[in-house]
């Protein structure tokens, strides 16, 4: 059978997603049911234990397809961009009525009720989706509610499908000092490949999660000579993104935040370890 790489394939030897049948071998063969993100943010893991590192993070309101649950843990495809992994059976909650509105700010605050002066419930990252059923008012700031009473600053979301612009570096620069971390993918933290992906879906373009699959997937490939803002440079397990031809804009360990950098600066830096970049690419608008 043909090996294929289980981060965006869902299989065990138990198990695997119908689509795989006849293409790897698994003692059973299920469709999975539709389920949704419930909480603010979940990280995704390649095994059902909370001690081991994350592989990415899915936000409130996007769609999984559940393939197994078991002793608190679902075994999960999420739709946005086929990630497999594991996350708390906690995290989710039956498809209803589908979200309204994205969020379309860094982060911003989830309250209990509309009045920014009441205490908050939680904290959603950019990219998060709610359902949004009203309006509310108080002291002269406006507020849309969810179905729960729950209310967030109305300038903070927008129609799903409305468009956040075409620039997706501008939506980058906006996690600058975002904290560094490895699998994240919200503005309370997020990785290099995470701050492509989230700032390119923010302005209604899809890209693959990692960095190895955006290197190979992701537009087309460029010389150096070529980069102008809105293209990547590639590491090894490193990615970033142009800011002007002199500058870049990326998620990185050594500042371990978002940070701004000269250009040729980071390749000096970067190319004690990671030796130099090993590819260059201009995304399809």
């Amino acid at each position: 059978m043909t090996i294929l790489d289980r981060r965006l394939h869902a299989y065990r030897p138990d198990l695997a997603e119908s689509a795989l049948r006849g293409q790897v071998d698994a003692t059973r063969f299920v469709d999975g049911t539709p389920a949704r993100i419930a909480v603010p943010v979940v990280g995704l893991r390649p095994r059902p234990d909370d001690a081991i590192g994350i592989d990415t993070e899915l936000l409130m309101g996007e769609d999984v397809t559940v393939f197994d649950r078991a002793d608190g843990w679902c075994w999960i495809k999420a739709s946005s961009d086929g990630y497999v992994g594991y996350l708390p059976e906690s995290a989710l909650s039956e498809q209803s009525d589908a979200p309204t509105h994205i969020v379309t700010v860094q982060r911003t605050f989830l309250y209990r009720e509309p009045e920014l002066r009441k205490p908050y419930a939680s904290i959603l990252s950019m990219g998060s989706r709610v359902r949004i059923v009203g309006e509310a008012e108080a002291r002269g700031n406006h507020y849309v509610v969810l179905e729960d009473g729950k209310a967030i600053f109305a300038k903070h979301v927008t129609p799903i499908g409305t468009g956040h612009g075409e620039d997706y570096v501008d939506v980058a620069a906006r996690f600058l000092e975002t904290p560094y971390l490895w699998g994240g993918r919200s503005g309370l933290g997020i990785d290099c490949s995470g701050l492509v992906q989230l700032s390119m879906l923010m302005t209604g373009r899809a890209a693959p999660r990692d960095t190895d699959m955006q290197a190979v997937e992701l537009g087309e490939p460029i010389d150096r000579a070529e980069l102008r803002r809105g293209d990547l440079v590639f590491w090894k397990g490193h990615v970033g993104a142009m800011e002007d031809p002199e500058t870049i804009i990326h998620a990185n360990g050594h500042t371990m935040t978002v940070a701004r950098e000269n250009f040729e600066a980071a390749i000096k830096r970067i190319g004690w370890l990671y030796e130099q970049p090993t590819g260059y690419r201009r995304p399809i608008s």
